[in-house]
């Protein structure tokens, strides 16, 4: 694949997760009513509601920054990861498997939108010198 095709397929997946956790949370800073009873129903406190929207908001901001934060890219995937795996593990544990599909389903965008990022930006792991 090339570095064209690479980047179009990247900024399709940056794009999509971000309309989908931006809409998530706005709905969860707006107190979206459908949002609010499932994550309720989960057994999530509203305080954290709250705070999940403001993460998700902050992240999707970081996202869509083109070629800079690479380093909180990388935190931003991994609370996109641990969003993705809670709720699936908590949509399983307690509505059920089926109402699991949409964690698979962004799991996998997620997933192949990370790895185009590290084949656009290869960290490069060198021990710190002191100076």
């Amino acid at each position: 694949m090339n570095t064209k095709t690479t980047k179009i397929i990247y900024w399709t997946g940056v794009t999509l997760t971000s309309l989908w956790f931006g809409a998530s949370g706005y709905f969860e800073l707006t107190k979206n009513a459908l949002v609010w009873e499932i994550t309720r129903q989960l057994g999530y406190p509203a305080h954290f509601i709250y705070l999940l929207g403001v993460a998700k908001v902050a992240g999707v901001i970081v996202l869509l920054s083109p070629g800079k934060l690479l380093r909180l890219k990388e935190w931003v995937f991994a609370g996109i990861f641990f969003d993705i795996i809670f709720a699936f593990g908590s949509k399983v544990a307690v509505i059920g498997v089926a109402a699991a599909g949409d964690a698979v389903v962004a799991f996998i965008m997620v997933s192949i939108t990370y790895a185009l990022f590290r084949k656009l930006y290869p960290a490069s792991y060198s021990p710190a010198t002191a100076q």
